[in-house]
């Protein structure tokens, strides 16, 4: 299968390749996300070894040690050509092995080294760290023909040993490529591609399942609805999906259980907690741990680090990001005698209803570039968050789904709403948007404008109170590029 869409990044690889000096690149990305596919695609037939690393955990659920990992890259350089010799000690032998058999092969022309799942070689105590530093700074570094891309999903391993590390390879990264998911119209051309033939609502709707993850879309059976593969995808005896959650977790960080119980907690609610929540009711302890576990979580896209707009920078929030995630602890999990065609027999039920709603306006804050387009300000420097204000006794209190804060005065006010038809503003909406925006003007500046936004599917229909939305965003100025 070709590679559709991540033009930008093999772009980027292909001038890396053609440089004329030693390249050091750091390709990470959520697991599942097509890292593996861009490097093969782009550079197909130019590369000169390559390794991945074993799971650290594996069938039988027994950990992967540093004997197993060394092993295993032995195993890789006898089968790429080197001739037979004896399993490396430790790591530092290891990558001077890797030395002889680049020299070996040198022909002058560029030669490509691609470590996969770098992370998973890194076990404890193994000093992979530091023999990775000795050959990129004692040997590979120096020979301008070499081209070391190294590769894994455990983000926030990646940015702290190499794109961040203030060790021996601080600064050594020459360039680094996050792999992120598909948009809407990366995902319309896959499926395209695909021969799947599906409307822009529909495809809306499998971004709000499966989060532009292409290793997902690629189980999406061509001759079925959108609900049939679904079912198939979650709800089937032999659902393909059905055991993911809990891979995703285990093999990206070291301590998955930890992981789980933080995003178990924050999809209880949309807008997220305070790190003192998350301790509380986790029973995880306050302390540097919980710090990097957050941080992981952030850095691997999973969770959102963010400060809800008018309240104090001191005191930030975290919600529940990745749609998979979202979706699976939604329907999937924990639910026993699952009907096996849950999703077909529910499709126009409340439940799932409710849950449009509120991953459509997930799915728009993942497109806020399509948005700012749409509203011709892709060039001015915004802030997105949520907002909400408490009620009392003497006024209604407010919710707001999306506010983009913007550097030329004004604020946008968005309401999402994801209909089937044109979306039709009622006597009872105009008074609650009427009093959102009010509220919302006594707590901003004077010299601060506000302006009430929709982004729905197909429109808006005229009557009485369709002026009360200045611009009006739709499903097909999502899909823009």
């Amino acid at each position: 299968m070709a590679i559709l869409g991540r033009k930008k990044e093999i772009d980027e690889l292909k001038q890396l390749y053609s440089s004329d000096k030693a390249e050091f690149v750091a390709v990470y990305g959520r697991r599942r996300v097509g890292k593996t596919f861009l490097i093969d695609e782009a550079l197909k037939g130019l590369i000169t070894f390559r390794h991945a690393g074993l799971s650290p955990v594996d069938e039988s659920g027994a950990s992967n040690n540093s004997k197993q990992q060394l092993q295993h890259f032995y195993q890789s350089l006898q089968l790429q050509g080197m001739k037979k010799s004896h399993c490396p000690k430790n790591w530092l032998e290891a990558f001077f092995m890797l030395e002889q058999f680049l020299q070996q092969r040198d022909d002058g022309k560029r030669q490509v080294i691609f470590l996969d799942e770098l992370p998973w070689m890194d076990t404890p105590k193994s000093g992979f760290i530091t023999a990775l530093e000795s050959f990129w700074n004692t040997w590979a570094c120096h020979k301008q023909n070499q081209m070391l891309i190294v590769c894994g999903s455990a983000n926030s391993w990646m940015l702290d040993n190499l794109v961040n590390n203030h060790g021996g390879l601080y600064g050594r990264t020459t360039y680094e490529i996050k792999l992120m998911p598909f948009t809407l119209s990366e995902c319309e051309a896959f499926y395209k591609s695909q021969g799947i033939q599906m409307s822009r609502y529909d495809i809306a709707q499998a971004n709000m399942i499966l989060g532009g993850i292409p290793y997902y879309m690629t189980y999406l059976a061509k001759g079925k609805s959108l609900a049939q593969n679904i079912d198939t995808l979650f709800f089937d005896s032999n659902a393909k999906l059905k055991n993911e959650f809990s891979r995703l977790f285990a093999s990206v960080f070291t301590r998955p259980e930890d992981m789980i119980r933080i995003v178990r907690f924050l999809s209880s609610r949309r807008n997220g907690f305070t790190r003192d929540d998350i301790a509380q009711n986790t029973q995880l302890s306050n302390n540097g741990d919980l710090s990097k576990q957050l941080n992981a979580l952030t850095a691997s896209d999973f969770i959102e680090k963010y400060f809800p707009f008018g309240e104090s920078k001191r005191k930030p929030h975290y919600k529940l990001i990745d749609p998979f995630c979202l979706f699976y602890l939604r329907f999937v999990e924990g639910q026993k005698n699952i009907d096996p065609q849950f999703w077909m027999n529910n499709v126009d039920s409340a439940k799932i209803n409710a849950w449009r709603g509120y991953a459509f306006e997930d799915l728009c804050f993942r497109h806020i570039s399509q948005i700012k387009h749409a509203l011709q300000i892709a060039g001015v420097t915004t802030t997105q968050s949520a907002w909400s204000l408490q009620g009392d006794d003497k006024q209604v209190g407010a919710q707001i789904d999306l506010i983009i804060s913007r550097k030329d005065n004004v604020i946008n006010l968005c309401e999402m709403k994801f209909y089937s038809e044109e979306f039709t503003i009622s006597s009872d909406y105009h008074k609650t948007l009427v009093h959102r925006t009010n509220l919302l003007q006594q707590q901003v500046s004077r010299k601060t404008a506000v302006h009430s936004t929709l982004v729905t599917t197909y429109g808006l229909t005229y009557n009485a109170y369709s002026s009360d939305f200045m611009n009006t965003i739709t499903l097909d100025d999502l899909f823009n590029t």
